[in-house]
């Protein structure tokens, strides 16, 4: 069982309580990381200690792994402990860790995404030139212009579509589950020549599945002349990408070029290894646990659209599964929740996740 204790900046963010303070309000703990993930990290801890105290007997040893540096990258926490102390998790096959097990609601239901799967990161930067000058003599045309149009084709268009085997888990679960016309759009999805067209007629709710169809980029930090009245000759712009399982970043770059130009200079910056295909073994496990703490949720196999540290983890051949249960109140949107401000948890959702993991600890073997 592993999780982080490092957060994200509350700097530009208002929030309603203060973000450190740890105050239980309404039902409710207010917060910065009681989701992302000190709420997490909450339930592995008091399942194992509870474990401890009752003196259940286990087939093996269960190790509880806190760590740092997960927000800025990892590299001084998952990454340093698989690199060089990879003899603390010999013999491990299954872990859990973030993100998953949470409630998200589609068509009415009720489903428990349990994440078996994660994009990588592909960090990279491109790069536009032409002719500069003084900003008293307008140029057409040239660097700062050709940036626009890629920004604007990154805004109005998609990269190829491509189905993984989480995601086919994932959509065929839930299509099957709802049944319908939603039911039909989603498994429509899978079905590379109409996914596009499934994800418009999806309309808002497209923006969940969208991800897990395609690479994606996202344009993050632009670079440009540091004088105002200077015209660069080259223009910056750094793209957050994130690859699809089995994807790589040669992958990732021929899809951007064919689609800004060749003249569009590309380079990845940083790229993560390409993780293996999801080991199922402790799925059904898992989706029992939960089935049995909610009845009316339905658990499905979910590919998680960020990255954790379950990508260095698997360098180990250890199959994480984003198990983190909470049962959320209709109202509660996680993703809009998650690193924004106001971030807070039921403390009751709190409850049933630790419940779930002591449940597991019960059953594993």
């Amino acid at each position: 069982m592993y999780g982080h204790v490092d957060v994200v900046t509350t700097e530009s963010q208002n929030w309603t309580h203060p973000p450190f303070a740890g105050e239980i309000i309404d039902g409710y703990l207010w917060g910065r990381g009681s989701l992302d993930m000190k709420g997490g990290v909450t339930m592995m801890l008091s399942a194992f200690l509870r474990a401890k105290a009752e003196g259940l007997q286990l087939p093996g040893d269960v190790i509880l792994t806190i760590l740092s540096d997960e927000e800025a990258g990892s590299d001084m926490g998952a990454r340093f402990v698989v690199e060089e102390h990879p003899e603390l998790f010999e013999g491990v096959r299954y872990a859990i860790g973030e993100f998953g097990g949470f409630t998200i609601r589609i068509g009415g239901r009720a489903f428990y995404p349990i994440m078996v799967s994660e994009k990588q990161m592909c960090w990279m930067r491109a790069t536009t030139r032409g002719r500069g000058g003084h900003g008293s003599m307008p140029v057409r045309g040239e660097a700062v212009a050709q940036l626009t149009n890629v920004l604007r084709k990154l805004d109005r268009k998609r990269l190829p579509v491509h189905i993984t085997p989480a995601a086919e888990m994932m959509f065929r679960s839930i299509g099957d589950e709802l049944g319908g016309v939603t039911g039909f759009l989603l498994k429509l999805l899978l079905n590379p020549p109409f996914t596009d067209l499934g994800l418009n007629l999806l309309g808002d709710r497209a923006q969940l599945f969208d991800p897990l169809l395609h690479n994606t980029v996202s344009p993050t930090m632009l670079q440009a002349s540091d004088k105002v009245n200077v015209i660069p000759n080259e223009v910056h712009v750094g793209l957050d990408g994130r690859l699809l399982p089995g994807q790589r970043p040669e992958d990732m770059v021929a899809e951007l070029q064919a689609l800004l130009g060749e003249d569009v200079e590309m380079e990845v910056l940083r790229n993560d290894p390409v993780p293996p295909p999801p080991d199922m073994g402790l799925f059904d496990t898992l989706a029992g646990i939960l089935k049995e703490a909610d009845p009316d949720g339905v658990p499905v196999p979910y590919m998680l659209t960020g990255t954790t540290d379950g990508r260095y983890f698997s360098n180990l051949g250890i199959q994480t599964y984003g198990f983190v249960p909470l049962k959320l109140p209709a109202d509660f949107d996680f993703s809009a929740t998650v690193h924004n401000a106001d971030e807070r948890v039921p403390v009751e959702a709190l409850k049933f996740g630790t419940d779930a993991i002591y449940s597991l600890l019960q059953r594993f073997h």
